[in-house]
């Protein structure tokens, strides 16, 4: 057993869960505080969060440590969200708050964010597999943002990020006052352009029948309305006619009435009617049927992420399939061929195998060496005769779920430097990657642009490929009926920064 605490900085509140983690039990919440912190009306408005609310949510953080402390609390994770990460200062924000409190909060990226929320859903929840397996979107609500992550069959298909957020859509009305006809009316017209666009983009003819909604204030609606309880929501659902209904009824009242209605103390209405809007206008987009509100908070992906990760729970669900998933997808936006893609992720991945004992890389970077092969012929889209440029701004314009701001530099930088094979020290200092970063990248580069000499044509169809080690060499087989006398000949070409990097031969050969 082990007491672990999760801490959210978010754009209009600050909570921590403290939890209990064993293999027995899984993951089981102990106690939960939030503190209302607005540093996103600051950051979204200023682009800096005052010393005010830095003094405010250095005084929250204390209190927060003082109860990890009472608990005994052995292990934390603190992460920032929007508010945090849209500053111009966030590193500066971010030492401040170590030096006053003792934590380290990290700053998560968006994709990173959303991913955890995502989780967090999808480990706690044994209906979440069904819901999904039929067209569903997955909506997650934030103050800066909205993502979007449509699903059909079990598999992601796409995720968007709607710059939507709550409290930024109320910075953009600041000099109406909520619950004025105009304000409504604007609110309404922010939402809809956003969500018009979204719609003509993304959904197209997929159809869309549940929504499963992440927000820390639409749980009450549901608990209303179903009668259970904000944790027992995916136990029931509410019909799309049936949220509509209830929100025209609230946006007639007061935010005092409203309080009294949904239970929520008075200062959250005008954030639900928001997170409400944002609702209704996705509804009336996709002509959903049902609505699904888990009532998780970020602190739980935070938890359950740490406890996968330490092995201390298991998922059943391969997270690293969604993202690879998401991937299949932004390469088809872009007219990637999808049996090349898979065909030099299969050579790139059976040389990484082949090669463990020579690159030290973590499963994490065979991902990012995935994520590279399967977006590489992106930038062919733009322009044949600079594909390797084009598919650098391609991949950094794009948003990867699941990746880190860093990790999405490492692999757009992979994909660019395969084409060319000229990797410099000065990179790490132009890109801002860390040493291990760099390293990371090279070795990967060299890896990648290897396994792009194996398949010279589009035509060509590999059974198998194997990679192994001998005396100095990498014996790379391949079992094919194809001839490879192409490959063989200009295979050398592409030889020539892995050699460089590992001091190791690297040899074609056709499956006998």
């Amino acid at each position: 057993m082990k007491l672990f605490a999760a801490i959210d900085v978010g754009s209009y509140e600050t909570g921590m869960k403290i939890f209990e983690l064993s293999r027995k039990s899984g993951v089981k919440e102990l106690d939960y505080v939030r503190r209302r912190v607005d540093l996103g009306t600051d950051s979204y408005n200023t682009g800096k969060i005052s010393y005010e609310r830095m003094d405010e949510l250095c005084n929250v953080l204390n209190g927060f440590r003082d109860i990890m402390d009472s608990y005994k609390v052995e292990s934390y994770r603190a992460y920032g969200t929007s508010a945090i990460r849209e500053t111009e200062n966030t590193n500066v924000i971010l030492d401040q708050i170590k030096l006053r409190t003792g934590l380290t909060v990290s700053s998560l990226s968006n994709s990173e964010q959303r991913f955890l929320d995502y989780k967090s859903v999808a480990l706690r929840s044994s209906s979440f597999h069904d819901i999904i397996n039929s067209g569903t979107a997955f909506i997650d609500i934030g103050g800066g943002s909205t993502q979007v992550s449509l699903f059909d069959s079990s598999k992601l298909i796409t995720t968007v990020n709607l710059r939507i957020g709550i409290l930024r859509l109320r910075s953009s009305l600041t000099e109406l006052e909520p619950g004025s006809i105009n304000y409504e009316r604007l609110l309404n017209e922010l939402i809809e352009d956003e969500v018009h666009t979204f719609r003509k983009l993304f959904l197209k003819k997929m159809v869309i029948r549940n929504i499963i909604v992440v927000d820390d204030h639409l749980p009450y609606i549901i608990h209303k309305l179903s009668g259970n309880s904000a944790d027992d929501s995916f136990d029931s659902s509410v019909t799309a006619d049936q949220f509509v209904e209830f929100i025209d009824k609230l946006k007639q009242m007061s935010n005092e009435q409203i309080s009294k209605e949904v239970g929520i103390p008075m200062e959250s209405s005008p954030l639900l009617l928001s997170s409400s809007y944002i609702i209704k206008q996705l509804i009336k987009a996709m002509e959903a049927e049902k609505i699904y509100v888990p009532g998780v908070s970020l602190s739980d992906g935070i938890a359950y992420d740490y406890a996968e990760k330490n092995k201390i729970i298991k998922s059943g669900h391969d997270f690293g399939q969604d993202i690879i998933s998401s991937v299949e997808n932004i390469s088809l936006r872009y007219r990637g061929s999808q049996g090349t893609g898979s065909l030099l992720s299969k050579g790139a991945l059976a040389v990484f195998d082949g090669m463990k004992k020579y690159h030290g890389i973590d499963q994490r970077g065979r991902l990012l060496l995935e994520i590279a092969a399967r977006l590489r012929d992106v930038g062919k889209f733009i322009s044949l005769d600079a594909p390797a440029e084009s598919a650098y701004s391609i991949i950094m314009g794009t948003e990867i779920i699941g990746l880190s701001h860093l990790e999405r530099e490492m692999v757009a930088l992979l994909v660019e430097r395969s084409y060319t094979g000229d990797m410099t020290y000065e990179d790490v200092m132009v890109y801002g990657l860390d040493e291990k970063s760099y390293l990371t990248v090279i070795k990967l580069t060299a890896i990648l642009r290897l396994a792009s000499g194996m398949l010279r044509s589009h035509k060509r169809k590999y059974e198998s490929v194997k990679a192994v080690v001998r005396e100095k060499e990498l014996i790379i087989t391949v079992d094919t009926n194809d001839d490879i006398s192409l490959e063989r000949g200009l295979f050398h070409r592409r030889a020539g920064l892995f050699e460089e990097v590992f001091g190791i031969r690297p040899v074609l050969k056709k499956k006998m």
